[in-house]
């Protein structure tokens, strides 16, 4: 079994699989060279981008991360501003510092290579990092994998499951098995998640990191909602969710009772944020971190009965839906497209929703389930391999959708529902299968490809500068 603490990780933007992921690689692979003792004996290292990492890593920020991570850098702690500026210094050939520690020569043009149109078999977000001795004598080199939501694998633990924990007292990995439970104990799945939780480490930690998450999506939503300006990559987007806000409270001060624009308010801007690199929480990916976040506040600012105590169950039901679709199927754009972060994000903001709102388990299965049902076939195709077109507007999008799912499944008993959670995940895994890979984070097709042939007529293409 997988922790929600493994689904929701505290990092930057704009991406986990291409940002957070490859920093967590750069960071092993240089704890690998510390702990074989070769930090002293390395004088190069090669950074090769294969897949959607080469294709759509310059927008996403995947080669400072990993630079970063071989530094030392972890993405939840990591000085943003700091970061961005010794990606540009390395960018102008700067000394690598290995692990905060060893200092080597680096130029970026020979040391960084981006191999476009090449995918390696195991996964479509691969990269091969290697260390070479001063006189040019490779020493160490390792290909890894980055899955989605922050995820990483290597050759040798591709198919296994590594973050698996000691068998807690309610072990399921089926949405089918949960629920189950949830009947025979009678419980919640929230109750039943927290019994798991604090079986691998103390109430006091559990609580403690259930704080922190909140707030980090408390503080993304604040910062997006009060920071104007241009989004960076060079299509001129505009933040839109300070001049939202300023429109949606004048509307409610007008008397307006229609809120319904709040969770998509709230999903831009986080998703700015996220798209700007700033800080957020995987939920379950960064592509999709503005809705979680979204409909959380939601519920803490306009439902009439939350309470902190209901706030810490949205975040374990919304983890507990998550980590189904990851255990079972895949939340990686690279692999299943958008279905597998915003559509999965909108499952878990869907139940969790309803759970917190007085839904019954059975009633909580359908909002999650109705959530992705109509996302099914979502594709991933960021223009110009940003996070930003059409990526926002699906956060916000799901945010609101979130929201009605669930107050939908209130409304039913759940009991006419043919389609099971369980059958919707695997229906979204086969239908990520069987697209075409330019859909998949690649930025070859849809709506990236219709906006590079519009920029070409115009003569406007724009440099794809990352964040």
């Amino acid at each position: 079994m997988l922790s929600v603490f493994d689904l929701f990780k505290i990092g930057i933007g704009p991406s986990s699989s291409h940002t957070i992921g490859p920093m967590i690689a750069g960071k092993a692979f240089a704890g690998e060279l510390a702990v074989l003792g070769m930090l002293p004996l390395v004088g190069r290292v090669k950074v090769e981008l294969y897949g959607s990492l080469a294709l759509t890593g310059e927008g996403h920020g995947t080669i400072g991360a990993v630079l970063a991570g071989i530094e030392g850098e972890e993405p939840q702690e990591v000085d943003i501003a700091h970061m961005a500026r010794r990606t540009a210094d390395l960018q102008n050939n700067a000394d690598l510092v290995l692990m905060c520690a060893y200092t080597i020569p680096f130029n970026f043009e020979r040391d960084v290579c981006q191999h476009k149109g090449i995918f390696l078999p195991k996964h479509s977000n691969a990269m091969t990092l290697s260390a070479f001795s001063a006189d040019g004598a490779l020493i160490y080199s390792k290909n890894f994998y980055s899955i989605g939501g922050g995820f990483i694998r290597t050759d040798d633990d591709f198919d296994s499951p590594r973050e698996l924990y000691a068998a807690p007292p309610y072990p399921y990995e089926k949405a089918s098995e949960l629920f189950d439970i949830c009947a025979r104990e009678n419980k919640t799945i929230a109750q039943i998640v927290m019994a798991n939780e604090v079986f691998w480490r103390s109430e006091s930690e559990v609580s403690e990191r259930v704080t922190a998450i909140i707030d980090v999506m408390r503080e993304a939503v604040e910062r997006g909602c009060y920071t104007d300006g241009v989004l960076p990559g060079g299509y001129n987007v505009r933040r839109r969710a300070p001049n939202l806000l300023r429109k949606v409270s004048a509307l409610q001060a007008a008397g307006r009772r229609d809120l319904s624009l709040w969770p998509m308010l709230y999903a831009f801007a986080v998703a700015e944020e996220n798209a700007s690199g700033g800080r957020i929480v995987t939920a379950p990916t960064n592509g999709a971190a503005g809705i979680v976040p979204a409909v959380l506040l939601y519920y803490l600012n306009f439902y009439p009965h939350a309470t902190d105590d209901g706030a810490r169950d949205f975040l374990l039901t919304a983890g507990a839906i998550g980590l189904f679709y990851k255990l079972n199927a895949s939340i990686s754009g690279a692999e299943v497209g958008c279905q597998g972060e915003v559509g999965v994000a909108c499952s878990m903001a869907a139940g969790a929703y309803c759970a917190v709102t007085g839904g019954n388990v059975k009633q909580v299965e359908v909002a999650a389930e109705i959530g992705m049902e109509h996302n099914l076939g979502l594709t991933c195709d960021p223009v110009g391999g940003l996070v930003q077109i059409p990526c926002i507007e699906r956060n916000g999008v799901a945010a609101e959708r979130a929201v009605n799912c669930a107050q939908l499944s209130r409304l039913e008993d759940g009991r006419q529902r043919v389609i099971s959670l369980d059958d919707i995940i695997e229906v979204m895994y086969r239908t990520g299968l069987d697209l075409q890979s330019r859909y998949k984070e690649t930025s070859l097709g849809g709506l990236a490809e219709a906006v590079a042939k519009v920029m070409e007529r115009k003569k406007m293409v724009p440099g794809a500068s990352g964040k």
